[in-house]
C-alpha cells in the first residue's frame, strides 16, 4: 500500500526577509508529524509536509510563538 504523502498550506502574515522565512520553517519543523516545511515570503505562505497528524491549533501556535500570525491553513 502506497501512503499518501499529506501537505498543508499555512498562510502567514509578517514575513519580510529570508530569516523569518527560516524562523516561521524551524518552528513548523519542530512539531510532531511535520516532515519538512518550506516558506515563502512573497507568497505568504509555508508548505509543510506532513508524516502524521497535526492539529491546526499546533501549527497556529508554533508560528505565533515565532512571531507571526497565520491567517488560513489549507
Amino acid at each position: 500500500m502506497i501512503e499518501m504523502e499529506e501537505k498543508k498550506t499555512v498562510f502567514v502574515e509578517g514575513m519580510t526577509c529570508s530569516h523569518c522565512e527560516q524562523h516561521v520553517e524551524e518552528a513548523l519543523k519542530e512539531l510532531d508529524g511535520v516532515q519538512s516545511a518550506k516558506a515563502n515570503r512573497k507568497k505568504k505562505t509555508a508548505v509543510i509536509k506532513l508524516t502524521g497528524e497535526v492539529s491546526d491549533d499546533s501549527i497556529r501556535n508554533a508560528v505565533k510563538e515565532a512571531g507571526y500570525e497565520v491567517t488560513d491553513i489549507q
